[in-house]
């Protein structure tokens, strides 16, 4: 056991002495780690971003509940109320329908004469869906309710909503996943290129008899090493220019349309999933990198 821990402190003085004595080839395989985490990071925030974007169109999508003269509002209420699609509503009495008519149409003067019991609008509920591709199951089944004449809805735009939900998923996933592969594989050949300049320390300590092992670990600590503070250094740059350009948005009027995520909740697992990309692959990088000079 003292061996082991002698060995270990060995290893990681090692360690520590490689990464100072080779400084500026650790600065550049952390510089390219992390670019490369950067740019995969960056693609997912603008992935979260999209998602966000496309949800918020599908919450805005409505469908008009028009109800036949006569009809109990409060009982189409209690309905509407209790079913599990439904993520909220509005009545809107014919009354309130005519003076909104009149403010699209911004022309009063076309209104007069239709109020009261002349006015040929009918009562109407404005229903919105959890999701767009809901919208028409919702509205045929509130169609079939007790005192409903019509149900109305954009169906091509909740058809090409979930059209480009759709493309936007697969893209998404398709990409972050050759980038993801990219950024391994640029991580690993700079860290072997790192290795490959210290073969001949390799050598001798191989034939000298050291065990693979104890040739490696040391290794396997400055991937690591680098791969970690790439990362940190991709994830404190990239936070700070995702949270510089969410503020500008949050601040113009471009507002009412862009609304950047800015739920820690959904943003931290992506910096935690690039710190432990980046950590695993350079340990991952120097472990292959390093077997190849162990066959001597």
């Amino acid at each position: 056991m003292a061996v082991n821990i002698n060995s270990m402190r060995y290893c990681l003085r090692q360690s520590v002495v490689a990464l100072f004595r080779n400084l500026w080839l650790a600065l550049v395989t952390s510089g390219i780690i992390a670019i490369s985490l950067a740019i995969l990071g960056g693609f997912l925030l603008l992935a979260v971003n999209a998602s966000q974007f496309m949800r918020n169109i599908e919450s805005n999508v409505e469908i008009s509940v028009f109800l036949e003269d006569g009809a109990d509002p409060a009982a189409l209420q209690a309905q509407l109320g209790g079913h599990e699609d439904v993520s909220g509503y509005t009545f809107v009495p014919k009354d309130e329908g005519l003076e909104e008519f009149g403010r699209t149409m911004g022309d009063r003067v076309m209104l007069v004469g239709l109020e009261g019991e002349n006015n040929p609008l009918p009562d109407m509920f404005k229903v919105r869906a959890h999701r767009a591709e809901a919208v028409p199951a919702l509205a045929a089944e509130i169609q079939s309710y007790s005192g409903v004449e019509v149900t109305d809805f954009g169906e091509e735009l909740v058809a090409r909503v979930g059209q480009v939900t759709g493309w936007l998923n697969t893209l998404f996933l398709i990409v972050s996943g050759l980038l993801a592969l990219g950024a391994i594989f640029l991580i690993v050949t700079t860290i072997r290129l790192s290795v490959l300049a210290r073969q001949d320390e390799v050598g001798i300590m191989k034939y000298l008899g050291a065990s693979n092992w104890f040739i490696r670990f040391p290794f396997l600590l400055e991937g690591m090493v680098m791969g970690w503070t790439g990362t940190v250094a991709a994830a404190a740059a990239l936070s700070f220019v995702y949270f510089r350009v969410a503020y500008s948005l949050q601040t113009e009027a471009l507002a009412f349309f862009l609304q950047p995520v800015t739920d820690m909740a959904r943003i931290l697992p992506i910096f935690v999933g690039l710190l432990l990309m980046g950590t695993l692959m350079g340990g991952v990088g120097s472990y292959v990198s390093v077997r190849k000079f162990l066959r001597v």
